[in-house]
């Protein structure tokens, strides 16, 4: 079985694959300061409530955006599982042609993201992934990877304005039934939500002129499912093409001639 871990700066995604097949995926809360200790147990109760052995895992392949896990993380899949993990970064072989004017500086979530959705969806293409930020990645109809756009989350987003409005309140992400609100709770509410579908449309529809041929767009990641009820221009939401990128990426790593 492979393990596939994709740390980001709010939550992580866990899954394990048998063979091509998603058996099971976690979500839990990023936390900088946590330990291997912390970690080997995390994962042993995760392990543990869907009846799954740890030394079942053959292969672990690691996306990480967070510098100071990556060593936690690296620790943690050699005392508990007795295995190097697969780091996505450079030198890892992607299939992937990155065209940005510097490549390091990509994101390996931003990398992962566009290999599973060439794969599963083909070229052209945009992914919009809905995290701490928000990022919109161009792939070419050749297929290669182009660059994008990054934003500010819709939730830190929020949040900006409760920590530096002192008479704004900490309100629930949820759609109000109006544009116009009619108290500060509702008010907010519209002026983030539809504010932030008007920043997703205009920007797609930039990038999708500069692009060319017909891009299918793709949401993912925690904010997709809310933004896309209110738009036209996602055309599908997959809530785990990064844990599917993952799983390539290990492929092609492990038969790099594609046999």
């Amino acid at each position: 079985m492979l393990l596939v871990i994709d740390v980001g700066n709010t939550h992580t995604v866990a899954g394990i694959y048998r063979g091509s097949e998603l058996v099971v995926h976690w979500r839990v809360t990023t936390q900088a300061g946590r330990t291997s200790d912390e970690f080997g147990v995390l994962l042993r109760e995760l392990f543990g409530n869907q009846k799954i052995e740890m030394n079942e895992v053959q292969a672990i392949t690691v996306s990480c955006v967070v510098p100071p896990l990556l060593p936690v993380l690296e620790e943690v899949c050699q005392r508990f599982f007795g295995n190097r993990p697969l780091v996505v970064g450079p030198g890892v072989r992607t299939g992937l042609s990155i065209l940005a004017d510097n490549p390091r500086e990509v994101g390996a979530d931003r990398i992962v993201n566009a290999v599973a959705g060439i794969e599963r969806y083909g070229c052209p293409l945009i992914v919009v992934d809905f995290g701490t930020a928000t990022t919109f990645d161009a792939i070419s109809p050749e297929g290669d990877y182009v660059g994008g756009a990054i934003a500010p989350g819709i939730s830190i987003s929020l949040e900006a304005l409760f920590e530096h409005a002192a008479k704004l309140p900490r309100v629930e992400l949820v759609r109000p039934d109006h544009a116009i609100g009619r108290n500060t709770i509702t008010s907010m509410q519209s002026g983030i939500l539809y504010g932030y579908v008007g920043l997703v449309k205009e920007l797609v529809g930039r990038i999708r002129e500069e692009l060319g041929g017909d891009p299918q767009v793709i949401a993912t990641g925690g904010g997709a499912e809310l933004i896309a009820r209110e738009t036209d221009v996602i055309d599908r939401v997959d809530p785990l093409l990064t844990l599917e990128g993952l799983r390539l990426i290990h492929e092609r790593n492990m038969n790099p001639d594609g046999d």
